[in-house]
């Protein structure tokens, strides 16, 4: 199963955005956004730069 992002309210009220890999485990989460639009595009941002190099700064 692939990956997934899960978009959701924060218990503050903000909107937040979680990836969990296929197993289900939480690989990565977002800050929190004012608007549900604004945590799409924070979810667009993260697809759309995916496929960047790695940098290693080791």
């Amino acid at each position: 199963m692939a990956g997934k992002f899960e978009l959701y309210k924060g218990s503050s009220g903000d909107f937040r955005f979680r990836l969990k890999a296929g197993n289900g485990e939480i690989i990565a989460t977002s800050e929190g956004y004012t608007t549900k639009a604004a945590a799409q595009n924070g979810i667009a941002s993260v697809k759309n730069n995916a496929d960047s190099p790695t940098v290693d700064l080791t």
